[in-house]
């Protein structure tokens, strides 16, 4: 078949679903990821087998615009404004997510993969540690759905969408720091001073310097521009990311670490900051989503799904337990109101977006072949129940703390 009849099937395929899931009330990724299971060569015979691996390169850009945006909240008065309490909960609902899945699948993954010995600490402990840097992401887009609905204004709320916004870029450095000990784990590499501590730092500064790098190249060829030049921006945009993605891969880098530091350092020091970051939010944020979650869903290895299912339930108990257990201890540590250490991570359930990038980066590396199938079938199930669940606790936290009424 035309590859660029498939696309078309994808994009139309992924929109319609998509539009319909919202008619139904539904968050429109839910639609994207239908599109996308129903298009997987497994059950779509007329979509060739290896083309979901060929198109990986148009999945990768659109992740990198994703890991942009997100760099883009990271607007240093807007934090000020914030304040040190959503930057508390923030911090210790992520570690602490992270750190309850991992621990919860260390003892979980040996009896259901029926594992010990070395492969324990080939599979398993990998295996852990991918999945709960996985847990820390949330969907802001299901908070702010449920607050226009239904008029919600309060500390809650306005707590839920801050914490939201910031918990992915603490997902992406979890991810960056797990994706670098789960490699060293499943090469078997000894450890060592230079393998284990070393190269890591390493990794994690080379790809900020990337990034800083990009960022900095960007704001100087955006300062020559016109605010009206959209096109432009637009062409700039594109190449940068791609190049900076680009390289940051070529030499080893995580790429999405690199993409986030330059979104940080656009939308601090360009003064086009604005311009920048509503030009992609008018003209491709949907297609890059539509792209992104329907690719990505095409990937699914339908034959893990029994097993997988199993952690996925697993998985979204311990998440919600970390999540509650982070936040409660955050909002303490910063003298919160009770309502706040109560209500606030009901809203905080909502999975989407970059952590499904994320999971799909772990198909990419060839140290993972043998674990990655699972942990995408893990992840894109759990986002679709999450998903599900979001606006349900979202709604219902939000009218314990009395802010609908």
């Amino acid at each position: 078949m035309e590859p660029l009849l498939v696309v078309g099937i994808i994009v139309l395929s992924g929109f319609i679903c998509g539009e319909l899931a919202g008619k139904l009330k539904l968050p429109k990724v839910t639609g994207y990821i239908l599109a996308g299971i129903l298009l997987n060569p497994d059950i779509s015979s007329f979509i060739p087998a290896d083309f979901p691996s060929h198109a990986l390169p148009v999945a990768n850009v659109a992740l990198a615009f994703i890991a942009f945006f997100i760099g883009g909240t990271l607007f240093y008065p807007r934090l000020k404004e914030l304040g040190k309490g959503i930057l508390s909960i923030t911090f210790f609902e992520a570690e602490i997510t992270f750190f309850v899945i991992t621990a919860g699948f260390l003892l979980i993954a040996p009896l259901v993969m029926k594992t010990s010995g070395p492969i324990w600490l080939t599979v398993c402990i990998p295996i852990s540690i991918l999945i709960g840097s996985l847990g820390a992401p949330t969907d802001p887009s299901i908070a702010i759905a449920v607050r226009n609905e239904y008029g919600a204004h309060g500390q809650v709320s306005d707590t839920i969408l801050g914490v939201a916004a910031l918990d992915d870029v603490l997902g992406i450095m979890n991810f960056s720091v797990a994706i670098v000990l789960a490699e060293t784990l499943v090469m078997h590499k000894h450890f060592s001073l230079s393998g284990s501590v070393l190269h890591p730092l390493a990794v994690i500064g080379g790809s900020l310097a990337i990034g800083i790098a990009f960022g900095c190249i960007f704001n100087y060829l955006t300062s020559f521009l016109k605010k009206h030049t959209e096109g432009v921006f637009i062409v700039l945009i594109f190449g940068l990311l791609s190049l900076c993605f680009g390289i940051s891969g070529l030499i080893g880098g995580d790429e999405l670490l690199a993409i986030m530091t330059m979104g940080i350092v656009v939308v601090n020091f360009n003064p086009k900051r604005d311009v920048i970051f509503k030009v992609i939010e008018r003209y491709i944020e949907k297609l890059i989503y539509v792209l992104f979650f329907t690719l990505s869903c095409m990937q699914l290895n339908l034959s893990v799904i029994p097993t997988a299912m199993i952690f996925i339930i697993f998985f979204i108990f311990l998440r919600i337990a970390g999540k509650y257990l982070g936040t409660f201890i955050g909002a303490k540590v910063a003298g919160a109101s009770p309502a706040i250490k109560k209500y606030t991570a009901g809203g905080l359930v909502p999975q989407g977006g970059v952590v499904v990038g994320l999971a799909l980066m772990i198909k990419q590396n060839a140290a993972f072949d043998a674990i990655a199938d699972i942990i995408i079938s893990v992840i894109i199930g759990a986002t679709v129940i999450n998903e599900f669940l979001g606006p349900i606790t979202t709604k219902a936290m939000l009218k314990k703390a009395g802010e609908i009424h």
